[in-house]
């Protein structure tokens, strides 16, 4: 599999797949990048919806006001998924950065790349 499609698949399903490219995909530091910050991206976002759908759970009628922002954080993760992909195709498969994320995960790619083989 080519760079470009490894990249590509490492946002396919969230951080399940950033893990997979992590440890099974090609031996090269920018796919271990995209799947670095695909698992940064998709396990943030995992944890604060599970946080979201506790404190709605907790609150009773305010509850809705955490649904909303669970719908409200779903609707940005589907956006930056779908840019994500579109990002890792333009490029080719080289390294691009995600807004917020690419910059906690750009310091550590290249470790977690020779960590990881």
């Amino acid at each position: 599999m080519d760079k470009k499609t490894s990249a590509i698949l490492s946002y396919a399903l969230g951080w399940v797949t950033g893990v997979v490219f992590l440890f099974v995909g090609k031996n090269d530091p920018d796919v271990k990048f995209h799947a670095s910050q695909s698992i940064v991206f998709f396990g943030a976002v995992t944890v604060l919806n599970v946080v979201l759908s506790v404190l709605g759970s907790l609150l009773g009628a305010l509850g809705i006001i955490f649904s909303l922002a669970g719908l409200a954080l779903a609707v940005l993760a589907f956006v930056v998924w779908i840019m994500a992909m579109i990002q890792a195709n333009k490029t080719g498969g080289v390294r691009a950065e995600l807004p917020i994320v690419g910059k906690f995960t750009a310091p550590y790619a290249d470790q977690l790349a020779a960590a990881v083989k």
